[in-house]
């Protein structure tokens, strides 16, 4: 089978040979093994012989390593790719792939240092037998850009907490100094005013922490779903009172009843945290009046399109609505649809809490222009059947 390695081609064997064919100028050019052109991988690839001598070197790795093609075909590793740890030492000479331990199967990947470079590497020791000679030494290479945007994700997560932890803090902090050195100053009503703040700074605290632990088990697939028997209408009445209580017009909210309702068997604290964060959105950015709907959802796919497959909610305002064009980004981190506060990581969190029921989630615009989340849960077991 004819491979193409960058600036040569070279012959793939189908299993183990006295050697690799050598071109005229003598340089190895047999790559066992390859069914595609290495130029087409989106990763790196170096392959050496048995001799330690390049034979194939991709568009890839000299992309990520800033070396032509040309200078490493032919050359000894250690020279062609001169890899370092981080402490500066010869990674060649560390690991020593050819005279080294025999049972090794090569190396997991870590970042070292190429010239100043960091590149994610790791090897495949291939040997003719279990514990005989390498035969071909195989290299992946990849940039260091995905770690780093992860990294740079992770470090506007802390400071946007940090940020946000701040202020209750301060404010918490303030209060409770001034009460416990002028305490005698203070009225009753004006005691109590200021201990209500504290608690409500407190409770922020509280939120805030909760929903970077939910960030760190929906990016490890750790969420856990503790499933309940979940009374959908109940809990949305009880989210809406909370909402009035809190000093909303009760005008201001219409809830649609589509019945009857299946069984519904989901985590309770986390369907409240779902609803409670929507409602709160539509309140805050939305406009006019908010409409929760909630009804059954149907499978359209069946043969019967009219069993209930779990429950569905629509929670729509009149605002202004999101534009369209920010409408993809509405579940990733850090999205705002205003600038009137927040962490922006409480609809990533609603998603990644319906995604872990097995529901789906979706935005779009209101009949009534404003904005429009739908989700939907399926009917699912109890905890105890699972």
């Amino acid at each position: 089978m004819g491979v193409r390695t960058s600036g040569n081609t070279v012959t793939a064997d189908s299993g183990p040979s006295d050697g690799p064919e050598r071109g005229p100028s003598g340089m190895a050019t047999a790559v066992p093994g390859l069914g595609l052109d290495p130029d087409d991988l989106p990763d790196g690839l170096v392959v050496a012989d048995e001799t330690g001598r390049v034979i194939t070197f991709n568009a890839a790795a000299a992309r990520i390593t800033g070396i032509a093609s040309r200078h490493a075909l032919g050359r000894r590793l250690e020279h062609a790719l001169p890899l370092q740890d981080i402490e500066g030492r010869a990674w060649w000479q560390l690991t020593a792939p050819y005279s080294g331990l025999a049972i090794r199967r090569g190396q997991p990947e870590r970042n070292l240092l190429l010239g100043g470079r960091e590149v994610l590497v790791s090897a495949r020791y291939v040997r003719s037998r279990p514990t005989g000679p390498v035969q071909r030494l195989v290299i992946a290479l990849r940039g260091t850009e995905a770690r780093r945007r992860t990294e740079l994700s992770h470090a506007e997560l802390i400071a946007t907490v940090a940020h946000e932890l701040r202020s209750p803090l301060t404010s918490v902090k303030g209060f409770t100094a001034t009460l416990l050195q002028k305490w005698e100053r203070f009225t009753d009503d004006q005691k109590r005013l200021m201990l209500e703040t504290v608690d409500a700074d407190a409770n922020r605290v509280t939120r805030l922490i909760a929903e970077l632990l939910d960030i760190s088990r929906i990016d490890s697939g750790r969420l856990e779903v503790r499933r309940q028997r979940v009374d959908m209408i109940a809990a949305v009445r009880r989210h809406v009172q909370a909402q009035t209580t809190a000093g909303q017009s009760p005008d201001r909210f219409l809830i649609r009843m589509l019945e009857p309702l299946p069984d519904l068997w989901a985590d309770p604290d986390k369907v409240d945290q779902v609803l409670g964060n929507l409602l709160e959105n539509a309140v805050r950015h939305g406009e006019g009046t908010v409409t929760i709907e909630v009804g059954p959802a149907t499978d359209t796919t069946s043969a019967d399109a009219t069993t209930p497959e779990g429950t569905t909610v629509t929670v729509s305002d009149e605002g202004p609505g999101i534009p369209e064009e920010s409408m993809s980004r509405v579940f990733t981190r850090f999205w705002r649809g205003s600038k009137r506060g927040g962490t922006g990581l409480g609809l990533y969190i609603v998603k990644g809490i319906v995604e872990a029921h097995g529901g789906t989630i979706t935005v779009g615009r209101a009949p009534a222009g404003g904005a429009q989340f739908r989700f939907s849960l399926p009917v699912a077991a109890p905890a105890f059947m699972a």
